[in-house]
């Protein structure tokens, strides 16, 4: 497509600039997504870029939307970063309906938008397809939260529910984080599950609580006691390290049993090493 030469109005920087904020998000029904990579990412997906206004639109390949050559000084006026990159993309909002899952992220008032960004590119390492959020979870579309996801929110499909009707309807196990919890790293841990992550400052909120079929905790091993918490990112980065490993963590194999009437010595099969390929 080609480049378009434009000078941006100020109507249209004043639309571009209140899209920090939600409900001018939903008055436009649109977002930014900003830099070249994570436009590619969005054009991957089904999500419908609007325009584009970039710095350098020569470096953009062929992304299905007009492409606007702007200077740096309006990129600055328009990007949400300290530094912008070098370019912005304006794009629809699309809607997430909840889908069939054996594994959800659920996240219970989750409010600060870079640890939702960071448990989307979790999800998305992970191979974990859908987060549930509830009503008070910060905005998917909150440009922090794009900016942090690193493009796995075109990946993982988040939806907002109230969960307390979600919880209770769930064929899944509800599985909580709490420091009265079981040792994660002992704990036997359900394969079809809804792993609940709370609000940075009060963890699970009671209403949440009693949809719990387990809780878990993860130990600390350091001695001094002004170590409260972990982060809740760093905390769900741990237990889907600890779950995922638990997956693939071979089983101990018991020896073949022979008759007892025979000579022949039981052979007993090798149990690989669980350090063998682990990546």
């Amino acid at each position: 497509m080609d480049t378009i030469l434009c000078m941006l109005s100020a109507h249209k920087i004043k639309i571009l600039q209140s899209l920090d904020k939600k409900k001018f998000r939903q008055k436009y029904n649109l977002f930014l997504v900003e830099g070249n990579k994570a436009l590619t990412e969005v054009r991957n997906s089904d999500i419908e870029i609007v325009d584009i206004f970039s710095v350098h639109p020569e470096e953009l390949k062929e992304l299905g939307a007009p492409i606007h050559e702007i200077t740096e000084k309006e990129l600055k006026k328009i990007s949400f970063l300290s530094h912008p990159k070098d370019s912005v993309g304006v794009c629809k909002l699309r809607t997430h309906e909840l889908i069939n899952s054996t594994f959800n992220i659920v996240l219970d008032g989750i409010q600060d938008p870079g640890n939702l960004g960071t448990i989307i590119r979790l999800a998305d390492w992970f191979g974990i397809e859908q987060i549930i959020c509830s009503a008070d979870t910060v905005d998917l579309y909150n440009p922090k939260v794009i900016q942090s996801s690193m493009g796995s929110f075109t990946r993982v499909n988040v939806t907002y529910k109230n969960l307390n009707t979600f919880l209770a309807g769930t064929s899944l196990r509800n599985i909580g984080t709490d420091k009265e919890g079981k040792n994660i790293y002992s704990a036997e841990i359900h394969p079809q599950i809804n792993l609940i992550m709370g609000n940075e400052g009060n963890g699970i909120r009671n209403s949440t609580q009693k949809w719990l079929h387990d809780k878990l905790s993860i130990p600390r091993f350091g001695k001094n006691p002004r170590t409260e918490s972990l982060n809740v990112a760093i905390a769900t980065s741990i237990v889907l390290g600890e779950i995922f490993s638990k997956k693939t963590r071979p089983q101990k194999m018991k020896p073949e049993k022979t008759d007892e009437k025979s000579n022949d010595v039981p052979r007993v099969q090798k149990v690989r090493d669980p350090s063998d390929g682990y990546r």
